[in-house]
């Protein structure tokens, strides 16, 4: 993508209003803390200490928004405290020059580090930065420092406090992702009815996980139907998949086909039926027929083997998704895959340790920092000497809207330019018309913070030009007049975004060159992910592992869609891997991960005979994997003749015609020619490789009748999983759900 084209697409989306589910009673509820804290502090203090503390309860509320799965409380507190510390030490040295640029270095530089330990802890130490900028010169004395330092902190315990005394959904982000998973499972069932190989994106099984990782005091208060419900959705998308493939045995078309599809469409409809109740915390009501359905003896007449057990397994899981879905009451300990989320005490050394591990010169991260620190001070500098007043604009706006990555940063800085044009002259027209005194302009100001609330997940520009409008009421505050500070922010404000993305086309941290170490990180990932699958039916009894696999695969294969999503937007081109490559390369390691799931998906019994044969492949698999990604990252076409080697000396030792056996042989065989579609991606001139070492394929695409899968072996019925490919970069394969933000989650 050209420069051109570039800063074209970034400035379209930063102009953009999404249309998102507004939550009109949480920002009520944020104005309300935001007005009672302004009115007090006017009435008690006086106009200077009232805009010290408005500002402590406006960071305060913004931070209670943020898509953490922390108590909202804890996060106020943490906003009014940390940013109540930045402005006394601010203070403390704003009088020199030379002092107060070393702190805004120290402190800038941390705030983009932090970035590290998440997004929320990210963006709150940036807030604090930027609003402390503007603190610092409000108070006279020490005392009057450590005054609206107090204030601040008042202002988050006040956010806190309302956020306890009235909750608005409480859970209620939990059950969103909950219920996404399970939607975006019953949507899955429903698509597999025409496409029995269809994707399925596991961001939203990722997004409950990271919900189900809660405090020592949240684990206290937990719904029960949040207790146990996803790790049995996590057991269900296997079971759907395998019931549905053609590989399991069940033909693409007929009365055993017919049977699945009716199953799946009635699996569909529990899910939802459940995904509904648990977001909205009511009972769970199955249409009848989708019970009938499971309850009818027709399945097993109709069904046999593995596609039999699949449909048995599914039933049980349903059933025992919508039980715990009905519970009620609190949570009375632990689950035995409880996982408890560090206190914020204990979460200081985790964020440390998050950023120290990026202190290197390769790291985005640490890139991040270095950029933003260099901008904030060379902003400050050019703000404190040009005849303007109020410098600090120049760098606040810097801060505010660089992020680690080229789109973010350059969209962002469009936003905030074109939303403080609009908020300014609004503002500005409002000011010239009424003449507002304290008060008025006190209402006003918490009029634009309401509804900076309630829009700001729809898009920079609409919330920008309510921030823009508010600290231009909040200013008026002080005794300021439009006159003095309008002019001045608006080309401070341009100033600090042009700064801002010139800084990234000097010290920039392009994705793209980093693409194939995401790819080769994948690989390593979903090979490990396979062996870990073939080890169990080699020794049934230890079920260790896999578990640890599937989430590294997951979390590998999520970098990649977002090191492809953040490339697709950068002005530079990787003459390393083309994008017609990246996803071919995609399409294979999708299909690996998948034969795994569906290997996955019919584990033997503790007590069954054991595979040894698996054992070796799986060695094999996991060698040829870890190197053949290191031949990715270093640009050569990775071979898989050890796994071809071990798959031919298995073939000599003899395979069941059917049984556990022969179907984990067939699901070697699809390994390898993943594989082997890989290199095939990687270079387009490499000679063809198959299981038996010929061909184009060991295992052509096909759901029907026999075939060759390695020279000398045969074996019957369908042999493929794979299908028509019709994705290109990240894809999103699941239903209509509430509108939530993907971002990650804070530690």
């Amino acid at each position: 993508m050209s420069w051109l084209r570039a800063l074209r697409e970034t400035t379209r989306s930063g102009f953009v209003v999404e249309r998102k589910r507004l939550e009109p009673l949480i920002a009520l509820r944020g104005a309300a803390g935001l007005a009672l804290v302004i009115a007090v502090s006017l009435w008690a203090f006086g106009p200077a200490a009232a805009a010290s503390s408005a500002f402590g309860a406006f960071q305060a509320a913004i931070a209670t928004f943020q898509r953490s799965w922390r108590p909202r409380p804890e996060l106020a507190l943490a906003s009014g405290v940390s940013l109540a510390v930045s402005t006394f030490l601010g203070y403390l040295t704003i009088s020199h020059l030379v002092l107060f640029l070393a702190l805004l270095v120290v402190w800038t530089f941390l705030a983009g580090m932090s970035w590290a330990a998440g997004p929320t802890i990210g963006l709150i130490a940036s807030s604090n930065v930027a609003i402390m900028l503007i603190t610092v010169t409000l108070p006279t004395s020490v005392a009057q420092a450590a005054g609206h330092a107090a204030m601040m902190v008042v202002g988050g315990l006040v956010q806190a406090l309302l956020v306890v005394l009235f909750p608005v959904r409480r859970w209620g982000a939990h059950r969103d992702a909950l219920a996404d998973a399970l939607a975006a499972e019953g949507d899955y069932a429903r698509r597999l009815r025409h496409d029995p190989v269809a994707r399925f994106d596991p961001l939203p099984l990722m997004e409950a996980r990271n919900a189900a990782a809660v405090t020592p005091r949240q684990a206290r208060t937990r719904p029960a139907a949040l207790h146990g419900t996803r790790g049995i959705a996590e057991r269900i998308r296997p079971v759907l998949a395998s019931l549905a493939d053609p590989a399991m045995g069940v033909p693409s078309e007929g009365r055993e086909r017919d049977r699945v599809r009716e199953l799946l469409a009635a699996a569909g409809t529990v899910l939802d039926a459940t995904a509904r109740a648990v977001r909205h915390g009511d009972p769970v009501s199955v249409p009848p027929n989708a019970v009938a359905t499971f309850r009818t003896p027709d399945t097993g007449s109709i069904l046999t083997g593995p596609p039999y057990r699949a449909a048995v397994r599914l039933r049980t899981l349903l059933e025992d998704v919508v039980e715990t879905a009905e519970s009620t009451g609190k949570s009375a300990g632990t689950a035995p895959d409880h996982r408890l989320r560090p206190t914020l005490p204990h979460l200081v050394p985790v964020a440390l340790d998050a950023m120290r591990r990026e202190l290197h010169r390769g790291s985005p991260i640490a890139r991040h920092a270095t950029r933003v620190t260099a901008v904030a001070a060379t902003g400050y500098l050019l703000g404190t000497w040009l005849p303007l007043g109020h410098g600090y604009w120049a760098p606040l706006t810097s801060v505010m809207v660089m992020r680690p990555d080229f789109s973010l940063t350059y969209s962002r800085a469009v936003a905030r330019f074109g939303g403080t044009l609009v908020g300014v002259a609004l503002a500005t027209g409002v000011v010239q018309a009424a003449h507002p005194g304290e008060y008025l302009s006190a209402g006003l100001a918490v009029v634009s913070a309401a509804f900076m609330y309630l829009v700001m997940r729809t898009g920079q520009f609409a919330a920008q030009a309510c921030v823009a409008a508010y600290v231009v009421f909040l200013l008026g505050l002080g005794g300021e007049e439009w006159t003095q500070t309008v002019p001045e922010r608006v080309l401070l404000t341009l100033l600090g975004g042009l700064l801002a993305m010139l800084a990234y086309a000097l010290y920039p941290a392009w994705e793209t060159p980093r693409l194939r170490t995401r790819l080769a990180d994948w690989l390593a990932a979903q090979g490990r992910y396979g062996a870990a699958v073939l080890s169990r039916y080699a020794d049934p009894a230890d079920g260790s592992g896999v578990r640890e696999a599937l989430l590294g695969s997951r979390a590998a294969r999520a970098a990649w869609h977002t090191a492809v999503a953040r490339a697709q937007g950068e002005p530079v081109r990787h003459r390393g891997l083309s994008r017609t490559a990246a996803d071919d390369a995609e399409d294979a390691l999708a299909q690996l991960g998948r034969v795994a799931m569906l290997m996955e998906a019919h584990f033997p019994d503790r007590d069954a005979p054991p595979v040894p044969a698996a054992g070796r492949f799986a060695e094999a698999l996991r060698t040829a994997t870890d190197k053949g990604a290191k031949a990715v990252r270093e640009r050569r076409v990775p071979r898989w003749d050890a796994v071809r080697e071990a798959l031919e000396a298995w073939d000599r030792e003899g395979v069941p015609e059917d049984g556990p056996e022969a179907m984990v042989r067939q699901g070697a065989g699809l390994l390898l020619n993943s594989l082997t579609e890989l290199s095939e991606a990687l270079d387009t001139a490499v000679s063809p490789m198959t299981a038996g070492g010929s061909g184009k394929t060991g295992l052509p695409r096909t759901t029907n009748g026999s075939q060759t899968t390695n020279g000398s072996q045969t074996t019957s019925g369908p042999q493929s999983t794979s299908g028509p490919r019709t994705t290109n970069g990240p894809q999103s394969t699941n239903g209509p759900r509430d509108p939530k933000d993907s971002a990650a989650r804070d530690q």
